[in-house]
């Protein structure tokens, strides 16, 4: 292939599109390894794809010469990560791609853009929500998704209801529900494989993101570009979950979720072979207990506004995992009897309408 395709681009915005090229699309995924440089007028479009998703990002760029070329994108990402030139100039020489700054000179091998494919179209858009209320939702929810490989339950179900963007996930041992305000333009009702929607979750920027949806993708697109993912094509076990939220407590514990994250923590080093932490509600306390017959054990009082009274033991680390996306705000725990998941939700509405919702399965007893 023959190119002399040659620009300008700020250093900043192009390392941030190119490391996001990197980091949504697993190597497994990326077809060849390569990003595209679509080069046209005022602007360049980086973009990949792989069997699970499409990846893009629009930087402005003075060119001199349009047209296309392909590269790795792990190398592209990281010469241009390493950089603290406030531009560079990149043009074709022979078979490289070379990015220059006013002092050093980095030569990539060309690659085929035919190899790599053409990136799909992205999905209609379907709708706009708050930025930080859908990466907020998206980080609380995927951590509950399964990561021992069964497909099921190792997404994030998005489905859209009314004004609100609903988000569950599960992993049968603990259940996370969102509810993010929208403005509707189309259906949403998609399961997501739950470790790149966290990716592109995390990558959001500005103030809103978009989202695309069909049958068979969801996408989010900001102003700097987007990633549209591949669904999986599994039935998702809603008359399930539907039932475990409607919780019937024993007790009710009104406690700030920070003093009793923290409390949980101390116990962890005590909790045994397989984290096992005690939580006892009664009379405006809970008792955090951890023993280990090695390690010993320990009692921490948090303070708490109590309803009845009950005792409850949990593996350590779903118990954090459900309080940690309520940072220091007041939370509301409804323990039911036996082994009937707990609910953790917020003490108060937020104020932009977002809700949160963690079911945490206790174990039968202590070991």
């Amino acid at each position: 292939m023959e190119s002399t395709v040659e620009f300008t681009v700020a250093t900043a915005p192009f390392a941030r599109a190119a490391a996001r090229a990197d980091r949504l699309l697993p190597p497994r995924a990326a077809r060849a390894g390569g990003v595209r440089l679509d080069v046209t007028g005022q602007q360049v479009r980086l973009s990949a794809s792989g069997e699970e998703a499409a990846v893009w990002g629009d930087v402005a760029a003075v060119a001199n010469t349009d047209g296309v070329v392909a590269v790795g994108r792990r190398a592209l990402a990281s010469v241009l990560a390493s950089l603290d030139a406030p531009e560079v100039r990149v043009r074709v020489e022979g078979s490289r791609l070379a990015i220059r700054t006013g002092t050093a000179r980095f030569a990539l091998p060309l690659l085929d853009p035919a190899a790599l494919g053409s990136v799909p179209e992205p999905p209609p858009v379907a709708g706009r929500a708050p930025a930080e209320a859908v990466k907020a939702a998206v980080a609380a929810v995927a951590g509950a998704a399964s990561r021992d490989g069964l497909p099921l339950f190792s997404g994030v179900r998005v489905r859209s209801d009314g004004d609100r963007l609903r988000l569950a996930a599960t992993d049968r041992f603990r259940l996370a529900v969102a509810a993010v305000r929208w403005t509707g333009e189309g259906a949403v009702d998609v399961l997501i494989p739950a470790g790149i929607l966290a990716e592109a979750a995390r990558v959001v920027s500005g103030a809103e993101v978009t989202l695309l949806a069909d049958a068979d993708r969801l996408g989010l697109s900001w102003a700097e570009g987007g990633v549209a993912v591949s669904s999986l094509a599994l039935p998702f076990p809603d008359a399930q979950l539907d039932r475990l939220l409607g919780v019937r407590p024993e007790c009710t514990v009104d406690v700030e979720a920070g003093r009793l994250r923290a409390a949980v923590e101390r116990a962890m080093p005590f909790a045994g072979p397989i984290g096992t932490v005690t939580l006892e509600a009664a009379d405006g306390v809970v008792v955090v207990r951890g023993s280990d017959d090695g390690a010993g054990d320990s009692r921490e009082e948090v303070k708490a506004q109590t309803a009845g009274s009950a005792t409850a033991f949990y593996q350590g680390r779903y118990l954090l995992d459900a309080l940690r996306p309520f940072g220091d705000e007041r939370v509301v725990l409804r323990l039911q009897t036996g082994i009937q998941p707990t609910s953790v939700s917020a003490a108060a509405d937020d104020t932009d309408g977002t809700e949160l919702r963690y079911l945490v399965v206790p174990l039968r007893k202590a070991p």
